[in-house]
């Protein structure tokens, strides 16, 4: 019985970008049931409604194995629901947000480390309200549960990854008691494991993630919501282009798959932005879904292309369309496949 997944083409340029996406994976006969849908703010401001994502579409993400989010929009404003990546991270409780950063031939840095951020809770839970017209207040809500989820699936990848060391991000000079049950949590696990931790506080972390990257080779960096984001999205400044950055959102039962960039709406419709992110993605989700063949083919077909610097999007360097760089992508996938 074949896996199925349900695939949300997003806002702006997140239709083409998926379309991309889905071709890359036909081409290498991946068998996975691909169900495309509608989600995100232009489908919410013409249906409206306390969610990005309709009734329709949440039945379809239940009853499927996976999911993939091409780029949506957040709209900035109090009346607005809360986003979709947040909205299925939680309803499913996909507690890992894993985004490996791994750069490239022609990179002033040679980097390979894996972030990873609890996704489910933080100031992403979204608890905030105004205690008059001048001052509101937002509540950090920390569980030891979901830290513990989060903590125990860090310490499992780099088991995995036979990387031997954690570096731990906090604040927890300033946030004793939020990041002081994120602390406890990891010193806990880390006594079933014959892993290094080390524990950096944010600001210094996005310091040396400037100045001196290469020491966290081989290493997972692992933190709370806010902070991951910031750091990951800090880190990803070395792989070329923000276009380059992949990521899974994993829990126990479930995942979802997207680009870590936005939708870029002023490029919508030109054939124009990068869809590496997009692409490796997919590549991802075909991995969690069993199709481990096809996700190496995806991933060294790229690579080959981004070193050689032939078929490259303007944003890294050259002159190649969104499309005519996905169909070399597919083209190339093809020659690594068994």
């Amino acid at each position: 019985m074949s896996k199925s997944a349900v695939i949300i083409k997003g806002d702006g340029t997140g239709p083409e970008l998926v379309n991309a996406m889905v071709h890359v994976l036909n081409e290498c006969n991946s068998k996975i049931k691909l169900i495309q849908c509608n989600a995100g703010s232009e489908w919410w401001k013409k249906n409206g409604g306390n969610s990005y994502i309709s009734d329709e579409v949440w039945k379809m993400l239940e009853a499927s194995d996976a999911c993939f989010k091409g780029p949506t929009t957040t709209v900035p404003t109090s009346n607005a629901p809360k986003s979709v990546a947040v909205s299925i991270r939680q309803k499913f409780n996909l507690f890992a947000n894993v985004r490996p950063i791994k750069t490239y031939k022609n990179s002033v840095h040679q980097l390979d480390f894996v972030c990873v951020r609890e996704a489910t809770e933080g100031l992403y839970t979204g608890i905030e309200f105004k205690i008059g017209d001048d001052a509101a207040i937002a509540i950090r809500k920390i569980t030891r549960k979901s830290c513990e989820n989060v903590v125990r699936y860090g310490f499992n990848l780099a088991k995995e990854l036979k990387f031997n060391k954690i570096y731990v991000i906090t604040k927890r000079n300033i946030l004793k008691e939020t990041d002081g049950i994120f602390w406890n949590t990891v010193e806990k696990i880390q006594s079933e494991y014959e892993i290094e931790v080390e524990e950096y506080y944010i600001d210094n972390m996005t310091q040396q993630l400037v100045k001196n990257p290469e020491r966290f080779n081989k290493s997972i960096l692992l933190s709370t919501n806010l902070f991951m984001d910031i750091v990951s999205e800090c880190a990803s400044g070395h792989v070329g282009s923000i276009g380059n950055v992949y990521s899974g959102n994993y829990g126990d039962k479930y995942a979802m798959f997207e680009p870590a960039h936005g939708s870029a709406p002023k490029y919508a419709g030109d054939d124009k932005v990068n869809p590496v992110a997009t692409i490796l993605s997919g590549a991802l989700m075909t991995k969690y879904l069993g199709e481990n063949d096809i996700c190496n083919a995806i991933f060294a077909a790229t690579e080959g292309i981004i070193n050689e610097g032939k078929y490259l999007t303007y944003d890294l360097g050259g002159s190649a369309s969104l499309g005519e760089m996905a169909n070399e992508i597919a083209t190339r996938s093809r020659l690594y496949l068994p």
